[in-house]
């Protein structure tokens, strides 16, 4: 709904720092602070969140509800969990999951739609998928768009990061573990994990089907042992990369 403001929700400041250095001021509502502009032209409503499923939850509500929003961009970091990404690609969501919703069993834990009651078990597949026409609004913006290089100083190459369209999981806890990293891969096949995305999801999804949300991550730590390393390290350039490509997809969501 190009004629319908824009809402952008980020969890960190560093993750909104990016999108303008002229922000109208829209006052404190449940406790986030709104503030008004304008992403690559068009009319949008930017709020920092903070990190989790709950407070990305009631912002997204807030900028539906309060605001009037017609589509939501989520922007910032994640950890990488698809071995052939590597720190400062960027990945675009075309499903957002909540890994951590679901039924712990005896045999293992068993994901369902988030929202849906565990008692009933699994109904629907538990991703909320982004539409066809979307997906391919934002692959033709896309089109011909590169990024920098990476600096220097943070010693992974000099190289351009890589923009890939693929599944991003979300969940409440802060990934830093080998296995369950290879679990969120095989499982979901995800490219990135982080902790907002699969709840503004599920609320934009509540609200109205024609809602769309496209999330936008750069992979600031690849999930592992040392990622609490590499995410304090990378976390100001990879905000900067998602930004960039986030202003580009802006006018088509």
């Amino acid at each position: 709904m190009p004629d319908r403001p824009l809402g952008v929700i980020s969890a960190l400041p560093e993750e909104l720092a990016h999108f303008s250095d002229q922000w109208e001021d829209r006052g404190l509502v449940g406790g986030f602070h709104f503030r008004g502009g304008q992403i690559a032209d068009r009319k949008a409503f930017f709020v920092e969140c903070g990190p989790g499923k709950v407070n990305a939850g009631v912002a997204t509500a807030l900028l539906l509800e309060r605001f009037r929003c017609g589509a939501l961009l989520l922007c910032g970091v994640a950890g990488g969990v698809d071995p052939k990404l590597s720190i400062g690609d960027v990945v675009v969501g075309l499903s957002n999951t909540q890994h951590d919703f679901g039924i712990a069993r005896e045999t293992g834990f068993e994901t369902i739609r988030a929202g849906n009651p565990p008692s009933q078990g699994q109904a629907g597949p538990p991703s909320f998928v982004l539409a066809d026409q979307v997906v391919l609004r934002l692959r033709e913006a896309l089109t011909g768009f590169s990024l920098d290089q990476l600096p220097e100083e943070f010693h992974v190459g000099r190289r351009s990061p890589s923009i890939h369209f693929g599944h991003i999981v979300t969940g409440d806890s802060y990934v830093s573990h080998e296995a369950l990293r290879e679990r969120l891969r095989t499982q979901f096949q995800a490219c990135a994990v982080e902790m907002e995305g699969g709840a503004v999801a599920q609320i934009a999804r509540r609200w109205s089907e024609d809602i769309p949300l496209v999330n936008v991550r750069c992979l600031s730590d690849l999930a592992g042992h040392d990622s609490n390393l590499d995410f304090r390290t990378f976390l100001p350039v990879a905000s900067r990369y998602a930004s960039l490509v986030a202003h580009r997809l802006a006018p088509v969501i």
